[in-house]
């Protein structure tokens, strides 16, 4: 293992760690239905949200229809924590088991958690034999957006807090 490389899995937060540990655990078979139980458990937006897909970003990336927004809330003690939507077709599998891997990998974090996430993350999961490269870009696509908008966030709220 090469020193880079030792970084990346240390900047790996434990929830993905142990989501990437999971599928690498699986047969290709597995793996695949490991994605669609993620797919499943991506929560519906919430009612404030609902209907709200103007406040959301497009992930172009993506081979189907997907919209994601991030919210970076104040944790009294405990510091910024990350807070993650997205709103997918039911139709669209691949694309909402990828999201709800993000989800459940990302959310709650802090900020420079989630920055601190390498970007090959979608091609740790073993799934490139069963998955098209454009669906696995789809995925990167959301990882992109995701750190930009927390850059964002997290400046406009540093600089919230400057003023104060």
């Amino acid at each position: 293992m090469t020193g880079g490389q030792q970084a990346d899995d240390d900047a790996l937060p434990e929830q993905l760690a142990a989501i990437i540990e999971d599928f690498g655990a699986l047969t290709e078979r597995d793996r695949l239905q490991l994605l669609l139980d993620f797919s499943r458990e991506l929560p519906a937006l919430p009612e404030r949200l609902a209907g709200q897909r103007d406040r959301m970003e497009p992930v172009a990336e993506c081979q189907s229809p997907l919209f994601l927004l991030v919210e970076v809330e104040e944790s009294p003690g405990a510091g910024d924590r990350v807070e993650l939507y997205f709103d997918a077709p039911a139709e669209a599998p691949t694309t909402r088991g990828f999201a709800g891997i993000l989800r459940e990998g990302l959310a709650g974090l802090t900020p420079a958690q989630v920055l601190a996430v390498p970007d090959d993350v979608p091609h740790r999961l073993g799934l490139s034999a069963a998955v098209s490269p454009l669906r696995l870009n789809g995925m990167a696509g959301m990882l992109f957006r995701i750190k930009r908008q927390v850059r964002q966030k997290s400046a406009r709220a540093g600089a919230g807090s400057a003023a104060r």
